[in-house]
């Protein structure tokens, strides 16, 4: 006899976000969120503009994850679909932030080729994890969106 039930999703909470997928994704957004932040902030900020908005993105994802870490660690979200809904709407908007910062950096830093060769390979450092951190959001994202159908 098959059960007509559907099963409910779950979220964790306490060191149930350590091994749960997307939830261990937390640590990685925030190490190469982190990066990004720091090596923008070491560059010299010229056009201001396009790094303004790279160094916007990359501290209020990596202040808004890790506030957001504490409190599925925490248990705030009380296993509420509404938790789930909220989580991938934010990493979905955290994954196109990221990816129009990853664009600008690009630009700025393929227009300034011909500057500081330091300056070069730290904006080249901060591109390409910007990327990586744009990946890590949007897998984020995904997995969450299939969480949220499970609620």
């Amino acid at each position: 006899m098959a059960s007509t039930t559907a099963t409910m999703g779950n979220l964790p909470s306490g060191f149930g976000i350590c091994t749960t997928i997307p939830d261990i994704l937390y640590l990685p957004e925030l190490v190469f969120g982190g990066l990004v932040w720091i090596l923008v902030a070491c560059t010299l900020v010229d056009p201001a503009n396009p790094q303004g908005w790279v160094m916007f993105v990359s501290v209020f994802c990596f202040t808004m994850t890790f506030i957001w870490m504490c409190m599925f660690a925490f248990g705030v979200h009380r296993n509420s679909g509404g938790w789930a809904a909220a989580d991938f709407a934010y990493h979905g908007i955290a994954a196109f932030f990221y990816l129009s910062a990853s664009v600008a950096l690009a630009k700025v830093t393929l227009d300034n080729k011909s500057g500081l060769l330091f300056n070069y390979r730290l904006d080249i450092s901060a591109v390409v994890f910007s990327y990586v951190a744009t990946l890590l959001y949007f897998i984020h994202t995904i997995f969450s969106a299939i969480r949220w159908k499970s609620f």
